[in-house]
């Protein structure tokens, strides 16, 4: 009862669909450097920022700090304008860079503060590290203090 003129499905050659899947390695996720291809790029004389912010940091870096032991110290300065600034580690040593993505409460650090957080290798070459999950644990005492809505609180 079928149309013998009718090709069946087993008679019909086999072809590619007419778009073909495109995928490029690496495979886009979110957090990767793919994923955030469609930023402009940089305006002459504007650098990229070559520090991992939490934004930008990789899931395996968060993962290693967020694992690491909590070390204590004493923010040596801190710049609201420029994002960043220095922690003096309690066990002495070299200075290390916080960013302004990986503090952690409602005020801004000052001078003095007491501090705990975890570190992370800066890349590329994984030298250095930085702070993460900075956590303001004693404010300094008479000093006034700026929350980032911009209420300023003595201490």
């Amino acid at each position: 009862m079928s149309d013998s003129s009718l090709p069946t499905d087993a008679q019909l050659p086999l072809t590619s669909p007419r778009t073909p899947l495109q995928l490029s390695f690496p495979f886009l996720r979110e957090g990767s450097r793919v994923w955030e291809r469609e930023r402009k790029p940089p305006q002459p004389g504007e650098l990229p920022s070559p520090l991992p912010t939490k934004r930008t940091r990789t899931y395996s870096a968060t993962v290693r700090a967020r694992s690491g032991p909590v070390f204590k110290g004493v923010c040596k300065n801190f710049s609201r304008s420029q994002g960043h600034g220095f922690i003096r580690p309690s066990h002495g040593g070299e200075d290390i860079f916080v960013h302004i993505s990986d503090i952690e409460g409602e005020y801004v650090p000052m001078e003095g503060d007491e501090v705990t957080y975890k570190v992370c290798p800066i890349p590329p070459k994984n030298q250095k590290v930085q702070a993460v999950e900075v956590i303001i644990t004693h404010l300094n005492p008479g000093t006034k203090h700026e929350t980032w809505s911009g209420q300023i609180i003595s201490s």
